[in-house]
């Protein structure tokens, strides 16, 4: 039996992973939580635990209006708290430590027309403090590692699935509203929550370590997200391309304007060939996963 300790009460990714092992791999892995937000993590017992998973963290920071001390928050969780944690799960004799990073480390996604397609040559390129903290932590924790000690990263594209937080619960609630929609062709690479759940698993159970790029099978069209989250809600919604030349105007209009545009049209996907690996992980497709999520 491999012990896991989650490092991170209540977030969306942990509380998933620790009911999705329970699920499907109850004979293999033995999960705990601990919650990091209490200072009394310092002197809990880490030695019992074979691998450490560290969710902990900041996410969805409006970047472009914050103080200086709400920066140092970002670094302190998303980085310091990290490389404190991993440093005491070592010393505590744990194997690996499991760590959450972000694509948001290679930079925000491409404006409306432009293409961004991550290889693994691609080099990491942060556009704000939220990318960095994520960066800099990503780069502290693999100099830690050693023969005793496995560290891998995850650095995954937009995380959705049911009661999920960020884009995608607004990109849901327009399908169901709105009368019609543009057909553009965009790319954004996503990664439902059990194909996480069970990459999580997978490295867990083979000690892997290195960078990961877990990813659905195929990057998609915002538009086609948006024609099948409709359809299971059994609404009528009018997909054109009729619809891409007011788009494209949209995204050289004011600054807030375009940027929603971009946040919605724009491009950032991974290269499938970097998310294949020699075990099965993409065990929901992505038709039956947004069933899932809206059902």
């Amino acid at each position: 039996m491999t012990r896991v300790l989650i490092c991170g009460a209540g977030s969306y990714i942990g509380t998933s992973f620790e009911s999705y092992a329970a699920c499907h791999y109850a004979d293999a892995l033995s999960v705990d939580t601990i919650d990091m937000t209490d200072p009394a993590w310092k002197d809990y017992d880490f030695s019992s635990f074979d691998a450490v998973f560290h969710v902990a963290g900041i996410a969805h920071a409006d970047v472009g209006n914050v103080t200086d001390e709400v920066k140092k928050k970002y670094y302190a969780v998303n980085c310091d708290l990290a490389l404190e944690t991993a440093a005491v799960a070592k010393k505590s004799g744990v194997k690996q430590f499991v760590f959450m990073s972000s694509a948001i480390v290679y930079g925000d996604s491409a404006p409306y027309g432009v293409k961004k397609r991550i290889d693994a040559s691609t080099p990491p390129a942060p556009a704000n403090f939220y990318g960095d903290s994520k960066w800099q932590a990503d780069k502290g924790l693999r100099a830690m590692a050693d023969d005793t000690f496995t560290v891998t990263v995850l650095r995954p594209p937009m995380i959705y699935g049911k009661n999920s937080k960020g884009n995608y619960p607004l990109l849901s609630r327009l399908a169901q509203t709105l009368p019609f929609f543009p057909d553009v062709d965009n790319e954004r690479s996503m990664l439902y929550i059990e194909n996480l759940c069970e990459f999580v698993c997978q490295v867990i159970l083979r000690q892997r370590g290195g960078i990961f790029f877990p990813q659905n099978k195929t990057p998609v069209k915002t538009s086609d997200l948006v024609r099948a989250i409709a359809r299971i809600h059994g609404h009528r919604i009018f997909i054109s391309k009729a619809f891409a030349g007011t788009v494209r105007l949209a995204s050289h209009g004011p600054k807030k304007i375009a940027g929603l545009v971009d946040k919605a049209f724009g491009n950032m996907s991974y290269d499938p060939s970097i998310s294949q690996y020699d075990f099965p992980y993409q065990v929901v497709d992505f038709e039956e996963s947004i069933e899932k999520t809206e059902g």
